[in-house]
């Protein structure tokens, strides 16, 4: 190709062609496809074509991963194409541990096809150019110009096996890790592997800070805010977010953030005299000058998406400390139990516990205990498992993906083993009756749970009523499993001896667990 322009080859009677026409006629073709890939297509993995370049664990237990059929696009508009699954072995011995080492999938061209005549050995050359890829591991960031990411993983010191990740949006150490993976799409779709996932990183911040002021401080900027950055998801997860309109799309984001801060200094002034408050507020100020600043450069954006973390992570510190007390299902010793504030005389732990440390809590639960300086006695329990107590209580799991039984014999942290049956499901909703209340006093739900994958979130109805507060269970722990996870009924929603309550799992892909 000259510089500058393109040059098609022109046949014409009496030309005579060499090596060179050819090679270039073929060039020129191959020229105009990749730059059409890099003008009209995003570089990274294209979807739909094989397994995807799926990358999985074999379940061998050793340090071994499969990579599936699939195409992929490089910066450079190549066509990347893996016709069959690859078995890749990784060797801890060709690296310094710990490390984040990088699966990479590069573009790759060899002479193929050599012929040579006996009769003249000037007229012998390669027939076919054979177009391939390339599976390698890299410790260096991979550079999308070059090469594409199928996956990474932090490899730590001794590790043994390489495993899928048990939460894709936060993988352990050990475990494969596919958020940075980019996906091919439309033209100016190409952004970062690293600000994409910021960008996912500040809409689950946002839809969790709008949902709360939208549902329980019924501020209604706050469920345009919410609906906003719902419509931002989407975009995001179809690859329509690009370099071309995501400047737009925040301002939208910003200026109706702004609205929620009109509104709460309006209406709602015991939130809007809070110091986070007020740290919330100036984020939101900052965002909006960037945008209207018209600097729309790489580093602005990265400097937007900060901005909006910090927004909401000022507000989240001020929704933690005056969120009404959180009220769970909880079970204990293969039940969920149910406690009633009353004036009951039992005998309380001496002294009386927390919230937090009840779900610590290894020993047996007595008919009434205290907990954050309130009585409580024990009115109902469900026995998990166990047919008699699921039909008084009237116990279903619906409309669920899949559901299992299991028995683990776990430790609390405290090192008390306790081994005990309970089910889980995924999807769907779990439905049940509590008896034995007393009209207009809390009730308290403990559900014991194997910790190993918290962080979810689940609706709670009462009759028929949502509640405004979700069940929330944060954090996980795979050493010392078991905990007591309770969930408090507001006094307002109990107006009879008996309720029933319905459990919805809200975080998408996750099973929530009953012992």
């Amino acid at each position: 190709m000259s510089r500058g322009s393109f040059k098609r080859i022109n046949f014409f009677k009496g030309f005579l062609t060499t090596e060179q026409d050819w090679n270039d006629a073929e060039r020129y073709h191959v020229e105009k496809r990749k730059l059409h890939n890099r003008m009209f297509h995003a570089p990274g993995v294209v979807n739909g074509n094989g397994d995807d370049l799926k990358v999985q664990s074999r379940g061998r237990g050793d340090l071994s991963i499969e990579v599936g059929a699939g195409y992929a696009i490089d910066g450079q508009g190549n066509d990347i194409f893996l016709l069959e699954k690859q078995i890749k072995t990784l060797n801890p011995a060709d690296f310094k541990l710990p490390q984040t080492i990088y699966l990479v999938l590069r573009y790759v061209e060899e002479f193929d096809d050599f012929i040579a005549y006996k009769e003249n050995l000037d007229y012998q050359g390669h027939r076919r150019v054979r177009e391939d890829s390339k599976i390698e591991f890299s410790i260096v960031e991979p550079n999308i110009d070059l090469e594409v990411e199928l996956a990474r993983v932090h490899l730590e010191k001794g590790a043994r096996r390489i495993t899928d990740a048990r939460d894709p949006l936060a993988p352990a150490p050990n475990e494969i890790d596919l958020r940075f993976v980019p996906k091919a799409g439309r033209s100016g779709g190409r952004i970062d592997p690293m600000l994409r996932w910021r960008l996912d990183e500040m809409v689950r911040a946002m839809k969790m800070i709008f949902s709360y002021l939208a549902r329980v401080k019924k501020i209604l900027a706050a469920q345009d805010a919410f609906h906003a950055v719902i419509s931002f998801e989407m975009l995001l997860r179809t690859n329509q977010v690009d370099a071309t309109n995501v400047w737009d799309l925040l301002a939208i984001i910003a200026d109706l953030s702004w609205d929620v801060v009109d509104e709460v200094e309006s209406r709602v002034p015991d939130l809007s005299a809070r110091k986070e408050f007020t740290g919330y507020k100036k984020n939101v100020d900052i965002m909006r000058g960037l945008v209207y600043e018209r600097r729309r450069t790489a580093e602005g954006l990265d400097n937007m998406v900060t901005y909006n973390l910090k927004a909401c992570e000022s507000l989240k510190g001020m929704l933690d400390k005056i969120r009404p007390d959180v009220i769970d299902v909880k079970a204990m010793d293969g039940a969920i139990q149910t406690a009633a504030v009353g004036t009951v005389p039992a005998a309380p732990l001496e002294g009386g516990i927390t919230f937090e440390e009840l779900k610590t809590f290894s020993g047996e639960f007595t008919a009434s205990l205290i907990v954050d300086g309130k009585e409580w006695r024990l009115v109902d329990m469900i026995d998990v498992l166990n047919a008699e107590s699921e039909k008084a209580h009237d116990f279903q799991i619906k409309e669920a993906e899949d559901t299992y039984r299991t028995r683990q014999k776990l430790r609390y942290p405290d090192g008390t083993v306790v081994e005990d049956t309970g089910i889980a499901h995924e999807g769907g909703f779990t439905e049940f009756k509590v008896k034995g209340l007393t009209a207009h006093q809390d009730v308290v739900m403990i559900r014991r749970m194997d910790f190993v994958r918290g962080d979810y979130q689940a609706e709670i109805h009462v009759n028929g009523q949502r509640l405004d507060r979700v069940l929330d269970c944060r954090g996980e722990d795979r050493k010392f499993r078991w905990r007591n996870w309770p969930y408090v009924i507001p006094a307002q929603h109990i107006s009879t001896a008996q309720i029933s309550v319905k459990q919805v799992m809200l975080t998408a892909d996750r099973d929530i667990n009953m012992f």
